[in-house]
């Protein structure tokens, strides 16, 4: 894949239909069963490419058991996805009795990659290309601009994004972006703050720069992806992502919930407590963010050594104060955190449980775990799932 050097100015026409997806249309997380004729053809794609991620290479004939599609219905996809490219043959299984052994089928891992990128770090955009299971095979990094500046801020992550589509060494199923702020389903930045973007078309700009599928999400958003498809989650949790702001994601029923403002996870600015409490960014006092924030906690700690578990216990303890009604009013099963290991695990994560506990209904939420991630890279990861979700059905 290719990239011009030159920039091309683009019209707002140009950007309708832009991120046309290679293989089919966007699918919601998880396809678990058939469903109605009408819809069928795009669900039992998504099916069996996400039976076939998750459980790895099987036969035609394991695949329609695993499914419950019949065997002319698999034939006929494995033999479109083999035509995209998408799957390939493994090679026959070893017999076991009598019959022509079964060829074994996969999703071809290594014949696509994916660019990843995520816009949180306080001091730089990250990005990489990964695989298909979401391994890191190149990373790179452009310093992030120093104040608000929205095109400074896109000449950065553009720059980026073409070096690591240059990095490529296979096709690309596309470009997932983790980006702070709220973020439209269609990928347009509907305020990010710190980047200087209100109204952004972020999706479908890059993707016309770069003339490849591009996906945009905020990036805690990102992160619970990551979380849900690669690590430990269970089907209702929500992850907090503590860095230079404090953002959460939240999975209900194995979907992602985005809210009607698709601010859905936005409590960094949440007000905890009645007593005041360090000035937040936004200008309001006490907001959970100006408690959590990683910068915040290590600027009281360094300042105050000797008081570090009181800070980090009241850290948790507000933390557990903003989430324990979205616990309970959504029925979640565990709090992921994502964030330095040294500030959040041990006294934090005991307060935090401990607040959540005693905020919730006895006998009911006493189960309710509260944990931290064992992810690396989650941002970058979540964009990944984000381009298997919308390319391929696959979470």
């Amino acid at each position: 894949m290719s990239v011009s050097d030159e920039p091309r100015p683009a019209s707002p026409s140009e950007y309708v239909g832009a991120n046309a997806h290679a293989f089919g249309p966007g699918r919601h997380l998880r396809s678990r069963s058939k469903v109605l004729p009408e819809h069928a053809r795009g669900h039992n794609r998504a099916l069996v490419l996400q039976t076939l991620y998750h459980a790895g290479a099987m036969s035609r004939a394991d695949l329609s058991r695993e499914t419950g599609l019949t065997r002319v219905t698999i034939s006929d996809l494995v033999a479109e996805f083999i035509a995209d490219g998408i799957v390939i043959e493994m090679g026959v299984r070893e017999a076991v009795g009598p019959g022509k052994p079964p060829i074994l089928i996969d999703i071809d891992r290594f014949g696509h990659q994916i660019v990843g990128l995520d816009l949180s770090g306080p001091n730089a955009f990250t990005g990489a290309v990964l695989s298909l299971d979401g391994d890191v095979l190149e990373r790179r990094e452009v310093p992030r601009p120093e104040s608000p500046d929205g095109e400074a801020a896109y000449a950065a992550l553009r720059e980026l994004a073409e070096s690591l589509v240059a990095a490529s060494t296979q096709p690309l199923l596309g470009v997932g972006i983790g980006t702070p702020g709220v973020v439209r389903p269609d990928g347009v930045v509907l305020s990010s703050p710190n980047l200087g973007w209100t109204n952004f078309p972020l999706e479908a700009k890059l993707g016309v720069d770069l003339d490849l599928p591009v996906l945009a999400r905020n990036d805690a958003n990102a992160a619970v992806l990551a979380e849900y498809t690669f690590g430990d989650a269970k089907a209702d949790f929500m992850l907090i992502k503590i860095g230079r702001g404090v953002g959460a994601g939240l999975i209900t029923g194995s979907q992602p919930l985005l809210g009607s403002r698709f601010a859905a996870g936005e409590i960094g600015h949440v007000v905890v407590g009645t007593d005041g409490g360090p000035r937040c960014a936004c200008g309001k006092d006490g907001c959970l963010e100006a408690w959590l924030s990683v910068s915040r906690l290590r600027a009281a700690v360094a300042a105050d050594p000797e008081a570090r578990d009181e800070i980090l216990r009241d850290a948790g303890t507000r933390m557990a104060i903003a989430i324990a009604p979205i616990v309970a009013a959504l029925d979640l099963s565990e709090v992921v955190l994502s964030g330095p290991a040294n500030l959040l695990d041990g006294v934090l994560t005991d307060a935090a449980i401990e607040t959540l506990h005693a905020r919730t209904l006895e006998g009911v939420f006493e189960d309710v775990v509260v944990r931290l991630t064992h992810q690396d890279d989650i941002v970058l990861r979540g964009a990944a799932v984000m381009v298997l979700s919308g390319q391929l059905g696959v979470s």
